[in-house]
């Protein structure tokens, strides 16, 4: 079986707000085992609306709307709907009852538009709403089925587990649903790790890979079809061996979370702590550590240390290698290793990170732009030093140089 997600919202369009229902609704649709083929975004038109409706029933089986069910005359989603299908419209009084109830109780007139949240086509069933007013609708004509749900995630995301997902699972008949593991990966570019997997990429059936990447993360998604995950994760195993005997040196985790993520969960598991010393970064080290929550049981904090006075001052780095003719300067091996010694004994951490280097986007100290060094100290050891060139802009040089530390301590922790 075949869907479309088709959004509505010109907010959408203008990049306003983001389409995270889109990304909810495939997620769901694949665990299913519905394939979406395509996905739109319309504005806040009739005759547009309709014309999305028109060209996705020539491609799917399935039509996920979201959006444009509310109270406003921009809410035109049912409206083009019932003209496309030439029926009508009329109050769902169930639905009425329910938002002249919710305006009674808060003590607040009703406006005659909010009557439109109570429309339904003829012939359709609603699919209520729990947790807002706007009253969603499933219809199938000539073997489309047509499912119409609210913008706001907080609405459309509830309706879809309770109401869709069941009545869409009536209608699947021989259908088996997919299954996926994802396997994530740092250290290592994606046209490289795609390199040492290409047989399988190019050769690849059932269970079928497919790559991803962001900055300084891969992922390889696996995914076949089976009846029960217990044998869908039987029939991954076989490719995900080959892939470990490959690259398996570069596998952080065999789920869909972030460095910074299995780092936070493997310190706090084992009783370990961090702290951090930035130059170039200016604290994206420890944003992203404290993004991930429960972060604090393992990271004791950093210190930003962008001038050579801090550095000097706070870590204690002494100014004869930060300044003077001859010294290696901020921007060196031996100054990264003394900030990450620093960084570790005043925190009293059992491991520590330091990034110095030149973000851009003009040389400094003469030394070229992306040129990074990362200090790794650890309690009981002497610091160890990575050099780094790194390539892009001053934001991408940052991000890049952080997750490189990531990994670095990710590397020390698995040794």
């Amino acid at each position: 079986m075949r869907a479309e997600i088709i959004a509505v919202g010109t907010e959408l369009l203008l990049g306003q707000i983001v389409n995270t229902n889109a990304q909810y609704l495939a997620k769901g649709c694949a665990d299913l085992g519905i394939n979406v083929y395509f996905q739109t975004v319309v504005g806040d038109n009739l005759q547009r609306i309709k014309q999305a409706f028109d060209i996705a029933r020539g491609r799917a089986d399935v039509i996920l709307c979201t959006g444009g069910l509310g109270p406003t005359q921009d809410d035109l989603t049912k409206d083009a709907l019932a003209v496309y299908l030439g029926r009508s419209l009329y109050i769902h009084q169930p639905s009425m009852d329910k938002i002249e109830h919710v305006f009674a109780s808060r003590g607040m007139e009703m406006v005659a538009s909010n009557a439109r949240q109570a429309n339904l086509l003829e012939g359709s069933e609603p699919l209520t709403n729990d947790t807002g007013l706007a009253v969603g609708a499933a219809i199938t004509q000539d073997g489309t089925h047509y499912l119409l749900l609210p913008g706001p995630p907080k609405e459309m995301k509830p309706m879809f587990d309770r109401y869709v997902r069941p009545w869409l699972q009536v209608r699947l008949t021989g259908v088996l649903p997919l299954h996926s593991k994802m396997l994530k990966f740092s250290g290592i570019g994606e046209s490289s790790l795609e390199h040492k997997l290409i047989d399988l990429i190019d050769g690849q059936q059932d269970p079928s890979l497919a790559p991803y990447a962001k900055e300084g993360e891969c992922t390889i998604r696996l995914t076949t079809r089976a009846a029960t995950p217990e044998e869908g994760m039987a029939k991954l195993a076989a490719v995900e061996a080959v892939i470990r005997e490959r690259v398996g040196e570069y596998l952080f985790a065999e789920e869909d979370i972030s460095l910074e993520q299995q780092l936070v969960r493997q310190m706090t598991e084992r009783g370990l702590t961090l702290s951090a010393a930035e130059s170039c970064t200016g604290g994206l080290l420890a944003e992203l550590l404290t993004a991930v929550p429960g972060s604090s049981a393992m990271f004791r904090g950093g210190v930003v240390c962008y001038s050579n006075a801090l550095k000097h001052a706070l870590l204690g780095v002494p100014l004869e290698l930060l300044e003077g003719p001859g010294a290696p300067g901020a921007v060196s091996a031996e100054t990264a290793a003394r900030l990450a010694e620093g960084a570790r004994e005043r925190a009293d951490a059992d491991f520590a990170l330091a990034i110095t280097g030149v973000a851009g986007p003009s040389e400094s100290e003469g030394k070229p732009v992306g040129l990074v060094f990362l200090g790794v100290a650890e309690r009981g050891r002497p610091a160890a030093t990575h050099r780094l060139q790194l390539s892009g802009g001053r934001e991408i040089i940052r991000l890049r140089a952080a997750k490189a530390a990531l990994y670095q301590l990710w590397q020390r922790l698995k040794g």
